[in-house]
This record gives structure tokens, C-alpha cells and sequence, in this order.
């Protein structure tokens, strides 16, 4: 048992040179602080390293809502508002576990980047402190502009009255302080992006059209801040989330060229860059449901079986720098009446397949 543990772990170490290769689970069932502390042996019991989270905010006057949809507006958010989050990630009995990350979107999205960004940064400061304070890993920042396009150039406020030039060069001034907010907090942080450099230039068709014309355009720039802003151990994870339908295995492959030499092209400081950046992978298990729908009866209905799920899953897990994500709407892994529901053991199994062949522990 002793040998086969070393040839896994070797396993694991060989496919990303030195990195052992971690699992994540995001999705619909995304827990927040109070639930981890309630159910995390339930959570451990599933195939992951780790899962990202949410963080809910109790004012004064007994009021809740929720930090991570509004930390990106014109409220800054109190410790105090927070410190129930803290408190329960202190007392979850983490022992599988070990990389989790704390949400952070960009909504509402009610502030352009010319706008007095100081609640932003506040809130940004707070989250890493949380996420330090509570023994996680990083910030998994999400980037989907699910309010408000801020990395549409041609959405902006003053659109009419700054160029593109002025708003690039602005979008990275911000990142670098988003950046430096999350490190200030968070001494060699992890962020883990949804997306990298990779959307803005699969937008553009590879450089063939301006970052301007596209709707994640502003993001190349604001990157190039965050990337500038990175100090000391701080590291980038391009997540891809471009992978999430790749049952043809040798996107993945495309993919990670893509995010390690294509996107140069756009990326300010290529060779801090390479240093900073880690390239991973999501994919969706129920990809495509509204479509197809979601079946929990005849697996071979739904967009991956769930030998199709593992084969994708072991690529990208071997492809991958370090870390892969399993995003899902309809299964959850795991439910307030304990268990996971809507999820064929097929696939648990599928997943515990995908990493054992890819050496991870």
C-alpha cells in the first residue's frame, strides 16, 4: 500500500513538474461559511481538494444579504458585518479540504473606472482577510459580468468623452490596485480566475479584431494590472472556463496553448507573466441541459456520459498546471438533508477514476 501511495504521488508530481495537481467543485450547490461548518465531513466524503464558497454579511440591525454579489459597488462592507464568516471557517474542521477559495464577482458593477473605486478596494481587502483568516487558499474571482458589462468598452460611461486608450490605460490601474488590495491583506495570494487572458483573445479571433470592439476587451489591460501589481509568492490561475464542453480530449491541448503562448500577444509583461500565471480547466458536467436536459436514468442522454466526463476530466487534469474545476447546475454533491442529489454514483465514480489514473491522492 505504502509503494502504491509513492507511485500515485510521483504520478501526480511528474505530470506538473513539481505542482501536485488539485480538484475543485463550483457550481450551483456552492456553499456559504455557516453550511461548510455544518456539513463539511458530508463534503469531504466527495472527490474534490477543495470547493469555492460563498460569504454572507449581517449588519447591526440584524439585516443579512450577500458580500460576494455586492463587494464590487459603492459599499464598503465592516469586518464586523463579516466576522460570523470568519468565525465559521476558523471552526470547520477542514482536513481534506485544503484549497478552498472565497468568491469575489465584479457585481453589481455600478462603478465605471474612472468612478471613485475606494469601496471596491476596501471590499477587496476584506475578502483576502477573510480567506487568510479562515485558512483558505485564495479568492476565486469571478469575472462573468452577469450585472453590468465593465469590460465593454463600448458600455462605458463616459464612452463618449475618453478613448479607448484612456480606458485600457484606467482598467489597468485598477487591477493593479485590485491586485495589491487582495496582497495587502493576503501576502502571496492565489486568485483564481474564471477566465484569463484567453477569453478576450478567443473574442478577437486571435488579434483580429480590436480589444475595443469585443465584450470582455477591457479585461486584457486590467489584467496587465493585476499581473503588475503581483509581488513576492502571489500567483494567477487562468481558469479557462472555455473548456467546459471539451469532450473532443485534444482541446485541451489547444486550450493551454492558447493561455501559455497565443494570448502573449496581448499580455503587457509576457515574461512576468510566465512566472506569475498558472493555466488550468473547467468543465461543466451538465453541460447543456436546457438543451439536452439532465438525466439521472439514461446516462447516455446527457451531453457527457460519464466515461466521456472522466476521459475529459483525467486530460485536463494531467494537462493542467495545477488546478482543474467541475462545474454543475442541476447534481449537487452535496445538500442540507445530507448527500448529493440528482447526481448518478456513475459519475462520483467517474471523477475518483480521473484522479486516481491522474495520481493525485
Amino acid at each position: 500500500m505504502f509503494a502504491t501511495f509513492i507511485i500515485f504521488e510521483c504520478a501526480a508530481m511528474m505530470f506538473s513538474g513539481g505542482v501536485e495537481k488539485k480538484l475543485i467543485e463550483f457550481g450551483w450547490d456552492e456553499p456559504d461559511t455557516k453550511f461548510m461548518r455544518e456539513h463539511i465531513q458530508e463534503m469531504e466524503r466527495m472527490p474534490f481538494d477543495g470547493c469555492v464558497f460563498h460569504v454572507n454579511y449581517e449588519t447591526a440591525d440584524g439585516k443579512t444579504g450577500r458580500f460576494t454579489w455586492e463587494c464590487w459597488g459603492r459599499r464598503a462592507f465592516s469586518e464586523e458585518e463579516v466576522r460570523g464568516a470568519i468565525e465559521d471557517l476558523k471552526n470547520t474542521p477542514f482536513k481534506r479540504f485544503k484549497h478552498n477559495f472565497l468568491r469575489f464577482n465584479v457585481t453589481p458593477g455600478d462603478v465605471d473606472w474612472f468612478d471613485d473605486f475606494s469601496a471596491i478596494l476596501s471590499n477587496a481587502r476584506l475578502a483576502a482577510r477573510i480567506a487568510r483568516e479562515g485558512g483558505c487558499a485564495g479568492i476565486l474571482f469571478d469575472i462573468e459580468q452577469y450585472q453590468f458589462p465593465l469590460f465593454d468598452y463600448n458600455k462605458q460611461k463616459y464612452r463618449d468623452r475618453k478613448s479607448w486608450r484612456q480606458y485600457s490605460a484606467q482598467a489597468r490601474r485598477r487591477g493593479r490596485e485590485i491586485m495589491i488590495a487582495f496582497q495587502s491583506e493576503y501576502p502571496d495570494i492565489t486568485v483564481f480566475l474564471t477566465f484569463g487572458y484567453c477569453l478576450p483573445w478567443v473574442q478577437s479571433e486571435g488579434g483580429r479584431k480590436e480589444l475595443s470592439e469585443v465584450s470582455y476587451g477591457l479585461l486584457a489591460p486590467f489584467l496587465d494590472g493585476m499581473l503588475e501589481g503581483a509581488a513576492g509568492g502571489s500567483k494567477i490561475v487562468d481558469g479557462c472556463e472555455l473548456a467546459y464542453p471539451f469532450k473532443d480530449v485534444s482541446r485541451f491541448d489547444w486550450a493551454y496553448r492558447v493561455m501559455s503562448e497565443e494570448v502573449l500577444k496581448i499580455v503587457f509583461m509576457p515574461e512576468k507573466y510566465r512566472r506569475v500565471f498558472s493555466f488550468g480547466f473547467g468543465i461543466w458536467m451538465d453541460c447543456k441541459w436546457r438543451e439536452l436536459g439532465w438525466h439521472t436514468d439514461d446516462l447516455s442522454k446527457n451531453y457527457y456520459t460519464p466515461q466521456e466526463f472522466e476521459e475529459s476530466l483525467y486530460k485536463a487534469l494531467t494537462t493542467a498546471d495545477e488546478y482543474v474545476w467541475i462545474y454543475t447546475e442541476q447534481p449537487r454533491w452535496w445538500t442540507a438533508e445530507g448527500g448529493p442529489r440528482d447526481l448518478p454514483e456513475e459519475y462520483i465514480q467517474a471523477v475518483w477514476n480521473a484522479r486516481r489514473r491522474a495520481g493525485l491522492k
